[in-house]
């Protein structure tokens, strides 16, 4: 996979070293160097990046302020001298936050967390797109279509899926990593051990979502989550 990249600094040496970084990192192809956020807008807009190297004290413009006014898509790794600047640039979602000086070493260790993230990323909207996937279950591969599933029940190193036919599917996974590939918020982790198809829940009584007089627990964890999925689709 090829990440798409450009770098945003003010600082002609520190642009000049991640420009180094950047090119002799196989998966990164830099699309420009820009010494102001205000120059970069006049590229980016037409030439829109997957990841940007932000720096955030900057004149007219700064690294958090221009943050605010990217598209979503696009995902930061702020690069800065300052590190009081950590929180406001989490806040913003920011991928990783590099302090400089920048090592080689710091550098990869961010951009293999966009290379995760990004290849996470496509996955899931492969799995939006097609609505299945294929899991290892009893040495093969069992195809599970989304619109199949009512909830998934983690069992240590297992899950168990449920379907609306009634099969039941186990296969060798986390369900940290099944999280991550399921769409949000169609479908929610409500408990440790459970993940619920959220357009199929047919009734939530007690806080507990209920199918076919299974109780699916909800937990502190998840809990907000799920509460603003349900505020969402309430009629009142």
């Amino acid at each position: 996979m090829i990440i798409t990249c450009a770098i945003i600094d003010d600082e002609p040496l520190a642009a000049g070293l991640l420009e180094s970084y950047a090119k002799k990192t196989p998966y990164l192809n830099l699309s420009g160097t820009y010494s102001s956020a205000v120059e970069a807008m006049k590229h980016l807009r037409d030439n829109p990046v997957q990841l940007l190297f932000l720096d955030i004290q900057m004149p007219e413009l700064s690294g958090i302020e221009f943050a605010k006014i990217l598209p979503k898509e696009t995902k930061i790794i702020f690069t800065t001298a300052f590190p009081q600047y950590a929180i406001e640039g989490f806040k913003v979602n920011a991928l990783d936050y590099l302090l400089k000086p920048i090592s080689y070493n710091d550098f990869l260790k961010a951009t293999d967390k966009a290379l995760d993230w990004f290849s996470v990323s496509q996955r899931q909207d492969a799995h939006r797109r097609d609505r299945f996937m294929f899991v290892k279950s009893d040495y093969k591969l069992q195809r599970v279509c989304l619109d199949d599933i009512l909830y998934v029940e983690g069992l240590k190193d297992y899950v168990r899926f449920y379907l609306k036919n009634g099969e039941q599917v186990m296969s060798l996974m986390s369900m940290k990593k099944l999280e991550e590939y399921l769409p949000r918020p169609e479908f929610l982790r409500t408990h440790r051990s459970f993940i619920v198809h959220m357009t199929e829940t047919p009734l939530v009584e007690r806080f507990r979502i209920v199918f076919n007089g299974v109780q699916i627990p909800i937990s502190d964890n998840y809990k907000e989550d799920v509460q603003k999925y349900f505020d969402d689709h309430t009629l009142v």
